[in-house]
């Protein structure tokens, strides 16, 4: 966990984020090429199944997120170290971009293929619920009346909320859903065609720097904003030196020296 928030450091600086903020463009506009121009539709759904090489990597980089914010909070809670409280909150706030992304995309979808908008299909609900719960989280930072107690506060709702991730992804294999079977994460191997797989993997990196350009970016905002959140009166004063002959008055300047 010590190296994560070193590496989370590290990207921070303006140079690594200019660098790192390159590629992710350069992978996002190469995995849109590649996925709507390079390989062939899909046999059943035509030419909207290139969707999923946007929908997998989003829903992918929310799991991450959400991920980051259970080993963060945990880390907090061990450590009492208000820097793990930031990198919970930053993952949190991308998380949930990227969860109502998915919700977006997966509508996108499945309205020339189901035939609707939104369904109560168990992804899809266990998906919803997971966004609520860290807009909640994210909520709850704003109404604790102390730094200590928020983070506290916020890193149980993360450590508990997590709980959803795992129940979102087995969805599909507990209850009777519109929503198709895993085809890259799963036990056993993928089944999706060769160029489709590798053009996915290829969205996950891309997807996955993005996110890791994102917390740089937010990790150094947040730092920022406390620094300059903290108030006048508490910073250190300057420390005051032994004037020097220049600086005194010129009879004073003259005495000294007789």
């Amino acid at each position: 966990m010590r190296h994560l928030y070193r590496a989370l450091t590290v990207l921070g600086s303006y140079r690594a984020q200019r660098v790192m903020g390159v590629a992710t463009l350069a992978g996002l506009a190469a995995t849109v090429v590649i996925g709507l121009f390079v390989v062939p539709p899909d046999a059943t759904q035509g030419n909207v199944q290139r969707l999923m090489y946007v929908h997998v990597p989003v829903a992918w980089v929310t799991f991450l997120a959400f991920g980051v914010v259970f080993l963060a909070s945990a880390a907090y809670l061990k450590t009492g170290r208000i820097q793990w409280d930031r990198v919970a909150a930053a993952s949190a706030e991308i998380g949930v971009l990227f969860c109502a992304l998915t919700i977006v995309l997966g509508s996108l979808w499945g309205r020339p293929v189901w035939g609707t908008w939104w369904t109560w299909d168990p992804r899809l609900t266990t998906t919803a619920v997971l966004l609520l719960i860290y807009v909640g989280y994210l909520s709850l930072r704003k109404v604790a009346d102390s730094p200590a107690r928020r983070a506290k506060w916020a890193a149980v709702v993360g450590i508990v909320g997590f709980i959803d991730v795992p129940i979102v992804h087995q969805s599909v294999v507990w209850w009777r859903s519109l929503h198709q079977q895993a085809t890259v994460l799963r036990l056993g191997a993928p089944t999706v065609a060769g160029s489709m797989l590798a053009t996915l993997l290829f969205a996950f990196v891309a997807f996955s720097l993005a996110y890791g350009y994102l917390m740089a970016v937010r990790m150094r905002v947040g730092r920022l904003e406390d620094r300059s959140a903290v108030p006048v009166s508490s910073r250190p004063a300057p420390r005051a030196r032994r004037p020097r002959p220049a600086d005194l008055p010129t009879s004073v300047a003259s005495d000294s020296h007789a």
